[in-house]
Order: structure tokens, then sequence, then C-alpha cells
């Protein structure tokens, strides 16, 4: 796999409170909380950046669009209609980021035991566990792996722990993340501040990401924004991939 050489400060043009979704839940005071602490700045991209697609799979997306309550009458899981919103942002994601020949990471969840003994605190937080379909793990043929992608399996939500995702990403001196996919609150947020523990500078696609609540989505948006990424709307994701600076667009071996 190769990484397409891009500079920093390619994203830092937009400050942290200026999406509409958002500024919905904060109070004016909040807003003026966070810019007077100096939460917020822009990192931008490193220069060999990895993509990293986080659990979007049938479990979390259902098996077609439908309204949310409706969906999770057969996959409790589901995100419903926002979710297949967010396939569509990750198929345009994806292509930019393959045509400059950067890594692709997929997480999903791992196959459990029928018996639950391996399912730690899951089963206590959400007693409908035991009915995953067969398909809940697998992820959705929109946005299916291919044969030089890397898909990691995980028991907990973030994509780090117990993986070996951070062995990959050294190996490929991988230096920053973009990442997207599902739940906001859950396992993208803790993936993404795993990663920031790592010293990852990391970049959240803001439409292809989703969640079953949007309370909890555009909140998660907003912490990460503010503290362990930049929260950056798609299409400006796109053209820094897209268009590197001059002298900078040959991609670069791992």
């Amino acid at each position: 796999m190769g990484s397409t050489v891009l500079s920093t400060g390619l994203l830092d043009e937009r400050g942290s409170t200026d999406v509409a979704g958002w500024d919905a839940f904060l109070s004016a005071e909040e807003k003026e909380i966070f810019q007077a602490s100096g939460w917020g700045a822009r990192q931008g991209l490193g220069i060999r950046p990895a993509v990293v697609v986080v659990d979007v799979s049938y479990g979390f997306c259902g098996d077609r669009p439908e309204p949310v309550l409706q969906s999770i009458k057969r996959w409790h899981n589901s995100c419903g209609e926002p979710a297949w919103q967010a396939v569509e942002a990750i198929q345009r994601l994806l292509t930019v980021a393959r045509a400059q020949q950067l890594p692709i990471f997929y997480s999903t969840a791992a196959e459990l035991r029928g018996d639950g003994r391996d399912r730690g605190r899951w089963t206590e937080k959400n007693p409908r566990h035991h009915e995953d379909d067969a398909r809940a793990n697998e992820i959705v043929a929109e946005i299916a792996p291919r044969a030089e992608d890397i898909v990691i399996t995980k028991t907990k939500p973030s994509a780090f722990f117990a993986s070996p995702l951070l062995g990959y990403l050294v190996d490929l001196g991988v230096d920053s993340l973009i990442v997207c996919g599902t739940t906001t609150s859950g396992c993208v947020r803790a993936t993404v501040v795993d990663a920031f523990s790592y010293n990852y500078k990391v970049t959240v696609v803001e439409e292809a990401t989703f969640d079953r609540g949007l309370t909890s989505h555009w909140v998660s948006l907003f912490d990460m924004d503010s503290k362990y990424a930049d929260v950056t709307p798609l299409d400006e994701v796109l053209r820094a991939l897209a268009s590197p600076p001059s002298g900078q667009a040959d991609a670069v071996p791992a």
C-alpha cells in the first residue's frame, strides 16, 4: 500500500463552532467557554494518512434504508436511514482514497460465542445482544473491503483495543487518520480518542459518521472536534485528498 503526501494545514480554515448541526445543542455561554479556553484549534492532516471505516455493518445499518424504529425491530443496533446516507458519503470518500492509494482499514465486531461467556459487559448493557442476525457483523456490500484493504475485528468499542491496528499503522508509516462510520458516540469516538492518545492527527468526516440518536451524534462530533480531532465536511476532505499541494502529489511507498 502507498499513501499520498499531504501538507499539514490543508484543513485548518474552519473554526470549531461553525457547524450548524451541533450549534442547536450548545448555548451561547458554552460556545464562549470553549472558544475562550482555547479548545477547537485545527490540526490538519499529516503527510501519510490512512482511512478507518468503523463498524459499517448490517447490524448497525440494517439491510435497507428505513426509519430507525422500524429497522431496530429486526436489527437491534440499527441506526436506520442516517446509516445509508452516511454509506453514500463513505463511498465517495473511499473512491478518492483508493485513487490516492491510501491504506484503508475497516473494523467490525468479532464473532462471539453463542453462550455469551465472552461478551463481557455487553450483555448487561443490552439484553438484545443474543438477537444478532448472522450478517450483523458483515460490512455492507456498498462499501465492502477489497483484497488490499485490512479488516480489524474487535470485541470492544475502540478499533485499537486488543487489535493489531496500531501495529499495521506503524508498519505502514501512517501519521494521521481519516475516520468515518458508527456509532459517532460509541465506537467512532472511542477509536478517535485512542488514536489521539497514540498521537495521531485525526480527521472525522462529518457526513460519513452516524448514530441512532441525533443528540448523541452532534454532541459527540462537537466534543471530538473540540478536543481530539478535526470534524470536517466531506467535500473539504475530498478536495484535500484529490488536490495535494504542488510538488507533494506523488505517492510514497509505505
